[in-house]
């Protein structure tokens, strides 16, 4: 008999969503693993950025329709879609920040949860 491996649905969606913005051309993707601090809103941001507001949001929009064709699941909140500067996709275990580039620089958000560990990834 196989076993199975069981996988976390948050580490799940996160790969999820990473293939979404890899899927886009996101820029410097990033995986903050929250699961471990004590002050923690979820278990996973993923944080990536884009040159132009136009990238941004198909990026968001990708992210969705893949999360959405996996789980049939939509976002619990979506912040951010009418200027398309920082577009933030809240799924409770997993929160999805997609930047402008000068508004990643300008936030800094890696830097707040700087005791997280950080998993980067290359965009496709």
């Amino acid at each position: 008999m196989v076993k199975k491996k069981i996988v976390n649905l948050s580490t799940y969606l996160s790969e999820i969503a990473v293939h979404g913005i890899q899927e886009k051309k996101g820029n410097d993707i990033v995986r903050l693993d929250l699961r471990e601090l004590n002050s923690s809103v979820s278990d996973f941001f993923i944080i990536c950025n884009a040159d132009s507001t136009t990238q941004v949001k198909a990026i968001a929009d990708s992210v969705e329709e893949e999360i959405y064709k996996s789980t049939q699941t939509n976002p619990w909140r979506k912040e951010g879609l009418d200027s398309a500067e920082w577009i933030i996709l809240d799924y409770f275990d997993i929160v999805v920040h997609i930047f402008k580039t000068e508004k990643r620089d300008f936030y800094g958000i890696e830097d707040l949860w700087g005791d997280a560990q950080s998993t980067s990834y290359k965009s496709a």
